[in-house]
């Protein structure tokens, strides 16, 4: 295991030592030359100052081996640099024919995993431990970059397209991602955790789902609040943020709109606003709930909203109304 160094992090791919090695190569060759000069312009500056008023200095000389010397040097520095740089290059973009391919999209401000088997998750990318990994990803608004510090592994992701980036991961662990393409006014807050698993581990995390299989419906809500990116614009502690606060909403009666009119915060409100995000927007709020919650499943939509109706002391009876009693009764 490398800890990572005052300049890089530690390595956890395949591809960081290679990349390290061609930083270290220019970083020592950049000191010394830099050494090299400097001290060679002060030890000039010095040996050949004026001595004395009037003093004429004595012309220089043709030097053809130095004058070879400064033009070959470089260049067999530049073309070791493009070389090496030019294999690195190439083997990043060309993932191994068995890389396990998992979708990655990109939205404001969230990534978005999903498997072969239709396990879907967002801001959590799992992966299996010494097996090649291909991640096909695009952008459902603007351009993001996913990079990954410790894999050494960088990309951009477009809308519209798809470009690819590959990694093997080499030790277990929990480590970060980042979008690294500014995207808007939450983009510092855009970033993912990288779970490796043993390979043992990670099978059986894809065929629970993400371990969520058998979790009772407001708990697997919990965990979408979370892995959907849900807690990037909704609160739970009533605070407030991009979207309105989970805190009491579910319940509330004559919950104003963007339009003026008013709604009742009930089970279809809800299913409607995460599916259908632009149809009713909470007054004081923009329309900025990215589209693609519409392909969420039934069981992810329901466990969000039995989540929701977790953070609210609120009640409503059959017909949508709050029931006596309780505090949306009062409202």
């Amino acid at each position: 295991m490398n800890d990572g160094t005052i300049w890089l992090p530690e390595q956890a791919s395949t591809l960081a030592p290679e990349i390290d090695a061609l930083f270290y190569f220019v970083y020592w060759t950049s000191i010394v030359l830099f050494v090299g000069v400097v001290g060679a312009m002060l030890y000039f500056a010095y040996k050949y100052r004026r001595q004395h008023p009037g003093e004429r200095p004595a012309p220089v000389k043709e030097n053809k081996l130095l004058e070879i010397s400064w033009i070959v040097i470089p260049t067999i520095l530049v073309l070791i640099v493009f070389t090496w740089g030019f294999q690195s290059f190439v083997k990043m973009g060309t993932a191994p024919p068995n890389s396990y391919e998992i979708t990655v999209t990109g939205e404001q401000w969230n990534w978005s995993f999903t498997y072969p088997n239709g396990t879907s998750i967002t801001n959590e990318l799992h992966v299996p431990v010494g097996r090649p990994v291909r991640l096909k990803m695009s952008s459902s608004d603007v351009i993001h970059s996913f990079f990954v510090p410790v894999f050494r592994t960088k990309q951009d992701v477009l809308p519209d397209r798809y470009t690819y980036l590959w990694f093997e991961a080499t030790e277990t662990g929990t480590f970060k991602a980042f979008c690294t393409e500014y995207c808007g006014t939450q983009h510092s807050a855009m970033d993912a955790k990288v779970v490796v698993h043993e390979q043992g581990d990670f099978q059986q995390w894809v065929k629970t789902g993400g371990g969520v299989a058998d979790m009772p419906p407001a708990e697997y809500g919990k965990v979408l609040y979370e892995r959907q990116g849900c807690n990037a614009c909704h609160s739970l502690d009533g605070s407030d943020g991009t979207g309105p606060t989970w805190q009491g909403l579910y319940g509330t009666k004559n919950h104003p709109l963007s339009g003026g009119e008013t709604v009742t915060v009930d089970a279809n409100y809800l299913r409607e606003s995460i599916l259908q995000p632009g149809a009713k927007i909470a007054a004081g709020y923009g329309n900025v709930m990215p589209s693609n919650y519409n392909s969420l499943s039934e069981r992810q939509v329901t466990s969000l909203i039995a989540f929701m109706k977790q953070q609210s002391d609120k009640t409503l009876d059959s017909g949508g109304a709050p029931l006596e009693g309780s505090a949306g009764a009062a409202q």
